[in-house]
């Protein structure tokens, strides 16, 4: 039995970079024409001559709150439920409407494998033929459809056990007897735990596919000690399967449909190799065609190859979050104003701003990694603090490699207890 998915996940790094490259202007194009939102928001942008990260890298990045906040204005006009996003309408394209916190609406399209969960699924040990145990939610949200879709895909049968309820959960697979769950870690956990209050053995759950919350090595080894290999995946309601985990346990692999880049928080500008940074991710569904959207998490790229002989690239998984925003003296500070503070000087190499002291008595200190130390630097940067965050600020210079790479552009350190 084949260890990949496809073939696609063993193809030269060279031929599938020049594949999503050439894919790349195709659904710019497609976004431009089909979608309202891209139409304005690519205003301008020749889609052809996007075949490069270097000129995707010049496009604006979309963030979250943008798609909320173009959704909510169109609402509130009678407009666009989806805030001119979706190139899908209501009707026998769209299959079901799904609600995030905020709220935001995401399209459901009739493809196969929509939201390309299969893929993740099958790395996670399940195949053909076995009965899978989900209980991500069914309601509101995508992550009951975008599992049962992608199991679905690969062959498999599906309980859809939902949330909550855990003694039923125990009792449908202790009669059912499931090849493995799909859900979230902990209450895979609880689930677990249940059957061992209740004395009933899972006998048949060898295997779990977790998602949408932290999974860390103690609970894995946890699992493992009572027989369930759990791997994990990362997706989101916007873009589906962004990556997953393998056997090498090394990281997460990306998948197959998507481009990612990885960016300075607050700015659409990739980071080198290995730093932290936000994801960044443009997707090929032509459906929901997101062109450079701004995921809000952080993580970094993984050198080399995995283990496994899967040759995508491979991201260290959910880091934390991106938005680091904070109020300090009643002002909020934004990270894209520090990106804005060191894109002035170009003897600036990295910046990251301390934010310290207690309440109402705030001190920035804005640390900058640089090779200049004369003094007029410092100067000018404190300048540039009070003229961009209208804020009084200290300046730190300290050599280059010295900031963590965390992905922190503002690094809160208050107490409020």
């Amino acid at each position: 039995m084949s260890t990949f998915y496809d073939a696609l996940e063993t193809r030269s790094p060279q031929e599938r970079e020049a594949a999503l490259m050439a894919a790349l202007p195709r659904q710019i194009a497609h976004a431009q024409k089909a979608s309202a939102a891209f139409a304005s928001i690519l205003t301008g942008i020749d889609a052809a001559s996007v075949t490069t990260r270097q000129a995707l890298a010049q496009l604006p990045v979309t963030r979250k709150y943008e798609l909320l906040e173009r959704q909510q204005a169109e609402r509130t006009g009678g407009g666009n439920v989806f805030g001119g996003f979706s190139a899908l309408g209501f009707g026998p394209g769209m299959r079901r409407v799904f609600a995030s916190p905020g709220t935001i609406y995401e399209p459901e399209g009739t493809r196969g494998d929509y939201w390309r969960m299969a893929r993740a699924i099958y790395a996670a040990g399940f195949r053909s033929g076995d009965l899978i145990h989900n209980s991500f939610s069914y309601h509101f949200v995508p992550a009951g459809s975008m599992m049962e879709t992608g199991a679905h895909a690969l062959g498999c049968t599906v309980f859809p056990g939902g949330t909550g309820q855990t003694e039923q959960q125990v009792q449908a697979m202790a009669e059912l007897q499931p090849a493995g769950y799909i859900g979230t870690p902990s209450f895979l956990k609880l689930i677990v735990e249940k059957a061992a209050d209740m004395g009933v053995a899972l006998p048949s759950v060898k295997r779990a596919l977790v998602s949408a919350e932290a999974f860390p090595p103690s609970l894995r080894d946890w699992l493992a000690e009572r027989g369930i290999a759990g791997y994990q995946c990362y997706g989101s309601a916007d873009l589906g399967l962004i990556a997953y985990e393998t056997e090498a346990r090394e990281g997460l692999v990306l998948d197959e449909g998507v481009i990612v880049e990885i960016v300075r928080p607050g700015t659409g500008d990739p980071v080198p190799e290995g730093e932290v940074g936000e994801l960044v991710v443009t997707t090929l569904n032509p459906d929901y065609p997101l062109i450079r959207f701004g995921t809000g998490d952080l993580s970094a790229v993984l050198p080399g190859p995995c283990p496994t002989g899967r040759t995508n690239t491979r991201i260290k998984g959910w880091m934390g979050r991106a938005d680091q925003t904070t109020k300090v003296r009643g002002m909020f500070v934004h990270p894209g104003q520090i990106a804005a503070i060191a894109r002035r000087f170009p003897q600036v190499l990295r910046a990251r701003l301390v934010v310290s002291g207690e309440m109402a008595n705030d001190q920035m200190v804005l640390q900058v990694e640089t090779t200049e130390t004369a003094e007029g630097l410092a100067l000018q940067l404190g300048d540039a603090i009070r003229d961009v965050t209208k804020l009084r600020g200290e300046v730190e210079m300290v050599p280059p490699g010295s900031l963590p790479n965390d992905g922190k552009v503002i690094d809160d350190t208050r107490s409020y207890r």
